[in-house]
C-alpha cells in the first residue's frame, strides 16, 4: 500500500470523527539516530519524550503494513499527548492518534483491542475540550472502549476499564447519557483489586467513591488517595507522573476539609 493511499485513507477515516484537527505537530528530529527501533513494548511513561519524538518521526515515513497495522503508532500519540502541556499540540497528537489506529482497524485489527484502547484514549483527548465535538463522538468513544475492555482489558494496567469508567462517571445519566456512576464504581474496584500497582486506577476509584456519596466514603477517598500518590511518587512511571500529579492535587484540594484538619488550623 503506498504512502499516498495511507494518507488519504487516515483523512478519509478522519473525517467520521467529527473535523478533528488534520495538521502534525512538528517533532525535533535533530538528535534522533540514523535507524530507530519500531518495537511496540519499548515504549512506555518510563521513554522520554526525544525517544518518543524520533519513534513517532521515524513511523510517519515507513508504510510497511505490517507496522502500520499495529498499536504503535496510536500509542506513541497517546504518551506524548499526555505530557504535552500545549492545547493545540496535545489535541493535534491526539487526533493523530485517532487517524493511526483507524488505520489499523482499515488493515485488518478490528478485533485487536490494543489499538481500539488506544483509539478511545486518543479520541477522549482530542475531543476533551471541544463540548460539540465529544457530544458528536460519545457514542463512538463508548463502543469503541467496551470492545477494548472486552478484547484486552489488561492492556496498560486496566487502561481500557479505567477510561471507560470515567466515561460512565463524567456522561450525562440516563435518559440523557449513559452516565452510571455505579457501572464506574464497579470497573474501578475490580481494576483497583487486579493492578494495584496503577496510581490512576486509585486516583478515579477515589473520584468515583465521593460522586457516589456513600457513606463513610471519605476514608476510603483518602485511603486511595494516599495509595495513588505513593505511586505516582515512586519514579516508575516518568514523564506520565506530572499530569497525574496535577490531577490528583486539583481533586485533592476540592475536598472538603476534614475534622481533624480543621483542628488543626485553628
Amino acid at each position: 500500500m503506498t504512502r499516498r493511499l495511507l494518507v488519504f485513507l487516515g483523512a478519509a477515516l478522519a473525517c467520521g470523527c467529527g473535523h478533528l484537527a488534520t495538521d502534525l505537530v512538528p517533532l525535533d528530529l535533530s538528535g534522533c539516530p540514523t535507524e530507530v527501533g519500531l518495537a511496540q513494548d519499548a515504549f512506555d511513561c518510563g521513554s522520554d519524550s526525544a525517544l518518543l519524538s524520533c519513534a513517532l518521526g521515524a513511523l510517519r515515513q515507513d508504510d510497511r503494513p505490517q507496522l502500520r497495522r499495529t498499536a504503535l503508532g496510536s500509542k506513541l500519540c497517546k504518551l506524548l499527548a499526555e505530557r504535552e502541556a500545549d492545547p493545540s499540540r496535545r489535541e493535534r497528537l491526539a487526533a493523530e492518534g485517532v487517524r493511526l489506529a483507524e488505520e489499523a482497524l482499515a488493515l485488518g485489527a478490528e478485533d485487536e483491542g490494543a489499538v481500539n484502547y488506544f483509539l478511545g484514549a486518543n479520541l477522549g483527548m482530542a475531543v476533551r475540550d471541544h463540548a460539540m465535538l465529544a457530544f458528536q463522538n460519545l457514542s463512538r468513544l463508548h463502543e469503541t472502549l467496551k470492545k477494548a475492555h472486552e478484547k484486552a482489558p489488561d492492556v496498560d494496567q486496566g487502561g481500557p476499564g479505567r477510561i471507560l469508567a470515567m466515561l460512565y462517571l463524567k456522561a450525562p445519566p440516563w435518559p440523557k447519557g449513559i452516565g452510571d456512576v455505579d457501572r464506574a464504581l464497579e470497573l474501578l474496584e475490580g481494576l483497583v483489586e487486579r493492578h494495584p500497582g496503577h496510581p490512576l486506577n486509585h486516583l478515579f476509584y477515589a473520584q468515583a467513591l465521593w460522586q457516589a456519596e456513600e457513606d463513610g466514603a471519605r476514608a476510603a477517598v483518602d485511603r486511595e488517595l494516599g495509595e495513588a500518590g505513593r505511586l505516582i511518587e515512586s519514579g516508575r512511571f516518568g514523564s506520565c507522573s506530572e499530569p497525574w500529579r496535577k490531577e490528583l492535587g486539583a481533586f485533592a484540594a476540592g475536598l472538603p476539609r476534614t475534622e481533624s484538619e480543621k483542628r488543626e488550623g485553628e
